[in-house]
This record gives structure tokens, C-alpha cells and sequence, in this order.
């Protein structure tokens, strides 16, 4: 797709007007991207591979590429490049999420005097829009994992708080990646910006700073929660050491009780008393009330 910004909007244009006109966005495949289109646009970069985001100053155009992250676990990312330069903006992406991203720009109510400049700021915004509501999703889901974990309902904790730091932490890179994305288009090195735009971009900087901040806040929230957890099973386990040592130090006298009558001799005095068994019993059966006594005065258990 091919675009036209003017200064009432961004308007759809065909190929060769594209080529023929200033201040025109195209959007091409990568495998569009060859040498004719290179001669074209006069530029000589090749594309690299696309594994981060990055922002590189070159004398006649601006050269980056872009790693969005999906925000849903297991979901494919949203890779492309973008080549900026005085009169025109060509981005390379096999997505059409590109395409949709310059409509709906274009399908806003868009200020007076609008530029090409002033679209490339919209465009690198339109990715982080709806960031801060996400991540309240992903606070409010480790809240309800803590409470689960409060209330001793945390079914496949570590599955489900692992997943999550995984898409914290994949952000938090994103969104300093794109801070210093920002800081590069404001230093405007080959001055391709006007000083109102080396503005805006300096406020995009700090708005990633700040997401990424908010990234940072939820890391060290995940990893409360899971010192949290950690705790509940540590209480858990010692609330089932104190009941077997409680046992066990009842039984131990009873213990000591069986063994010794269980000896064989013949000339024990307690064998030929008539109520030797049900004596035995009783003080058994003293020594398991008492302990239990002794033992709720302590505040064992």
C-alpha cells in the first residue's frame, strides 16, 4: 500500500505516484525490497536481521528495525524496518498490521498543517497505545494469582506466574529498546526533524522510560508474589513437621510402654496381677491426655 501525506490527512495513492511525489509513505514486502527499489530511493543499506529494536543515523535516511512483541503467551511477534528519509517513509514488513496501523491513523481526526514528520511520531506511538491498559491486565492477573496463593487455590503457580514474567521481561526490553529509538530520531543528527518534532520524539523517550518503569514495577511485584508463595509452602510444611513431632512425642512413652512389656520374661510381678492390662491401659491412655494438655497450654498446636 501506498500513501500520500497532506495537510489535511494521509490519502492512499497508486505505485507510481508514489514515486513521483514528495511526502509519500510505502509500505512493500521484504521480499519486494531489491536493487531497483535501492536505486530508486538512493539508499544503500541492506536489511538486517530483525531481532530488537534499533534506530541508526546515516547521511542521507534513517535505518531501523522493530521488534513488537505479541502480548499474548505463545503468539507470533510483529517484525519490520523502516527507512525515513527527507520526503518520503518506506517500511518492509510481510504483516499487514502495518497497513491497518497507517489507516486507522489516517481515519483520526488530525490536526492542521499534518506532515510526514508529524505521521512517523503517530506511527511509532500507534504501537504503545494501548500498553498501560495491558499492563494493568497483567498486574490484575498476578493479584488474583497471589490471592490464590492466599487462599491455598494456586493450582499451577509456577506455570502461570513464569508465563507472565517472561512478558514482562520481554517488554521491559522492548520499551528501553524504544527509548533509545526515541533518544536517536530527537538527536536528529542529519537535522531531518524540525525542532518541534525533535520535541515530540523527546517526549516519546519519556514515555518509554516510563512504561519500562511500569515494567520494572511489575517485575519486582511477580517476584514478591512468588516469595509470597514460597512462604505458604514453608509455613505449610512446617505446620506438618509440628504435627508429626507432636505425635511423635506422644507415642514415644507408649512407645517405651509396649517395649518393655513386650519383653519376654517369665517372673515380670505385673503378669500375675488381675488388673495389670487394664492398669497399663489407663496410664497409656493419662499419658496421651496429659501430653495433649501440655502441649494446648504451649500453644503447640
Amino acid at each position: 500500500m501506498y500513501y500520500k501525506v497532506k495537510e489535511d490527512g494521509i490519502f492512499k495513492i497508486d505505485l507510481d505516484t508514489f514515486w513521483e511525489s514528495e511526502e509519500c509513505i510505502g509500505v512493500f514486502k521484504m521480499s519486494e525490497w531489491d536493487n531497483e527499489i535501492w536505486e530508486k530511493c538512493g539508499i544503500w543499506h541492506t536489511i538486517d536481521e530483525i531481532h530488537f529494536c534499533k534506530m541508526e543515523s546515516h547521511r542521507d535516511f534513517l535505518y531501523g528495525t522493530f521488534q513488537v512483541p505479541a502480548k499474548e503467551y505463545e503468539k507470533t511477534d510483529e517484525p519490520f524496518a523502516i527507512y525515513i528519509m527527507k520526503n518520503r517513509v518506506i517500511i518492509l514488513s510481510d504483516d499487514d498490521a502495518i497497513d491497518k496501523k497507517i489507516i486507522r491513523i489516517s481515519g483520526r481526526t488530525i490536526a492542521k498543517d499534518y506532515s510526514l514528520e508529524r505521521f512517523i511520531y503517530d506511527f511509532f506511538v500507534s504501537f504503545i497505545e494501548d500498553d498501560l491498559l495491558f499492563l494493568q491486565k497483567i498486574e490484575h492477573k498476578i493479584t488474583e494469582i497471589e490471592e490464590q496463593v492466599m487462599i491455598e487455590q494456586s493450582d499451577k503457580f509456577n506455570i502461570k506466574l513464569l508465563r507472565l514474567k517472561r512478558i514482562i521481561a520481554r517488554f521491559y526490553h522492548y520499551y528501553t529498546q524504544l527509548a533509545e529509538t526515541g533518544d536517536e530520531l530527537a538527536g536528529n543528527e542529519e537535522e531531518f526533524f524540525t525542532a518541534d518534532t525533535v520535541e515530540l520524539f523527546k517526549m516519546y523517550s519519556e514515555k518509554m522510560t516510563r512504561l519500562a518503569q511500569e515494567t520494572q514495577i511489575l517485575r519486582e511485584y511477580a517476584m514478591q508474589v512468588q516469595d509470597v508463595y514460597q512462604s505458604e509452602i514453608e509455613i505449610h510444611q512446617n505446620d506438618v513437621m509440628k504435627m508429626l513431632t507432636i505425635v511423635t512425642t506422644i507415642f514415644l512413652p507408649l512407645t517405651l510402654i509396649a517395649g518393655w512389656y513386650g519383653m519376654n520374661f517369665s517372673y515380670m510381678p505385673e503378669l500375675k496381677m488381675k488388673y495389670a492390662y487394664p492398669v497399663v491401659i489407663g496410664i497409656s491412655a493419662l499419658i496421651v491426655v496429659v501430653s495433649l494438655v501440655v502441649f494446648k497450654k504451649k500453644n503447640y498446636w
